[in-house]
């Protein structure tokens, strides 16, 4: 790998890093070791081709374009935190993997969502990562806080959306839906 390459594939990773946390490469083979996966089935159940998939993981690609594949990974990441603490069987884990699949290109806002043994819990969080992953889509964490500050005198509920959806932890922001709910 030439130095331009080199460069590309940092910058690539230090921007995953803004947008997802860490290098996608990193949380990518985490989710493979805690949920007993091969590559090629983690890109099968986030609806990914095999290629784009190793992309991401390389650095070669910075951005993962559909909001639907980040709400797969992040159901994903919880689902790997449930398996890790003993709260769910390995084939559980299997089935709920592949409800996770069937989700590719299903909005849990506009239609009917999965429920799972948490019901209405379940529901909130899905619509929850869907407002999320949309939001991080758009931007990255840093610039809706700045725009939250914007709009903080102007609009304060807003600008609150924004901090917690666009910029907070998922248990805060299923928190703040909970709280707005009719």
């Amino acid at each position: 790998m030439d130095a331009a390459q080199q460069d590309s594939t940092a910058k690539a990773r230090e921007l995953q890093s803004a947008w997802y946390g860490e290098p996608l490469g990193t949380l990518f083979r985490r989710l493979i070791e805690d949920l007993g996966l091969n590559q090629a089935r983690l890109a099968t159940v986030l609806g990914l081709s095999a290629p784009m998939l190793s992309q991401l993981m390389s650095g070669q690609r910075a951005k993962i374009g559909n909001p639907a594949v980040v709400q797969r990974v992040q159901a994903l990441q919880e689902l790997a935190q449930e398996v890790a603490g003993g709260h769910v069987s390995a084939a559980d884990a299997t089935q709920r993997m592949e409800e996770i699949r069937r989700t590719a290109g299903q909005s849990v806002l506009g239609g009917t969502a999965h429920t799972s043994t948490s019901g209405q819990q379940t529901t909130v969080k899905r619509a929850v990562r869907e407002i999320q992953s949309l939001l991080r889509a758009i931007s990255d964490a840093q610039d809706i806080i700045e725009a939250s500050q914007t709009l903080a005198d102007s609009h304060p509920e807003l600008a609150e959306f924004l901090r917690v959806y666009g910029a907070g932890k998922t248990s805060d922001a299923v928190k703040h839906y909970e709280a707005h709910q009719g």
